[in-house]
């Protein structure tokens, strides 16, 4: 069985941190995003996985190179032009249309018992199957509604945060597809599953199951999520900060709940507090911040919104 990592967003709602690299190659305790989804993968005995890539796509090789270091094989496809996540299935459809195959997004943290999905997916005798999780937060994530098969009915909106009585269920990116679900893919556009694919096939009488998990499942794909995120999984560890290869920490300097990416600075008498500083970021000595984000300002091509101290860009959370 192969795999599929989707890896080829803007990333916008990360940026600054994806100025120089896709969302999947941003860091997470040191090591990119994407290679814990191969690493994942891996654990469940899939060692054949395609990446698709777009935006930054160079900084998604150079995470994973051949797949060899990971013990598995990595396909690339390029996009051109970004095709969506079923219009990114079919552009690699040479890759993935023998078999069944697992989809995935590069920018989740997971333990989902996959094999488990995957039973699921083989009893129900299914066209696809959706992991999903149960939304106990009501963040911002599309409500999945299920039949009284416990199949999927269809997509609905964003839950509601004051309905406290019914717990609404979400999609996690992790789905199983049999070969037959290129029937249903748009060839050659732009297309999403839950919008153009999921939908037609259900209304056809299809079987879209549901698959849903009691696992952890983290998604970074806010500045808030990536910091919030990270500090749990620190404080798992006992520790309130991490930092890369090449960074330095002045004496007299305070650094607490903060993630420090490589080659970074921290001047004398400085305060850090909740804060992201990615590559080779100076900060000045008896600087004070607190839930920002701070990059080189060399590495801006445009500036979206933050404010310009000196060498830095600065951002707020």
């Amino acid at each position: 069985m192969r795999a599929m990592i989707l890896a080829a967003g803007f990333g916008t709602r990360l940026w600054p941190l994806t100025i120089d690299r896709t969302k999947p190659a941003v860091p997470f305790l040191n090591l990119p995003l994407i290679c814990y989804s191969v690493e994942y993968l891996k654990r469940f005995g899939i060692k054949e996985i395609v990446v698709n890539l777009h935006h930054q796509g160079d900084s998604v090789r150079q995470s994973l190179g051949t797949g060899e270091k990971f013990g598995v094989k990595i396909f690339y496809s390029e996009e051109t032009e970004i095709l969506g996540t079923s219009g990114a299935l079919d552009h690699a459809r040479h890759l993935l249309e023998n078999d069944t195959f697992v989809v995935m997004n590069g920018k989740v943290i997971t333990d989902i018992d996959l094999h488990s999905a995957i039973e699921t997916h083989r009893n129900r005798k299914a066209l696809a199957t959706l992991v999903l999780k149960e939304n106990l937060q009501r963040e911002k994530f599309s409500n999945v509604l299920l039949d009284k098969n416990g199949n999927i009915e269809k997509f609905g909106p964003f839950p509601d945060p004051k309905d406290k009585e019914n717990i609404p269920l979400m999609f996690t990116g992790i789905q199983i597809l049999e070969k037959e679900i290129f029937n249903y893919i748009p060839q050659k556009q732009f297309s999403h599953s839950t919008t153009d694919v999921y939908p037609k096939a259900i209304k056809e009488g299809k079987i879209v199951a549901a698959h849903i998990s009691q696992g952890n499942w983290y998604e970074l794909s806010t500045l808030a999520r990536y910091l919030d995120i990270s500090l749990e999984f620190l404080y798992k560890e006992g520790k309130t900060f991490v930092y890369g290869e090449g960074t330095t920490i002045a004496e007299g300097a305070n650094v607490t709940n903060s993630i420090l990416w490589q080659g970074v600075n921290v001047g004398e008498g400085s305060t850090l507090h909740q804060v992201i500083v990615t590559d080779n970021v100076t900060i000045p000595a008896n600087s004070k911040l607190e839930r920002v984000v701070v990059v080189r300002r060399d590495r801006c091509e445009t500036i979206e919104h933050g404010e310009i101290v000196g060498e830095n860009v600065i951002v707020s959370i």
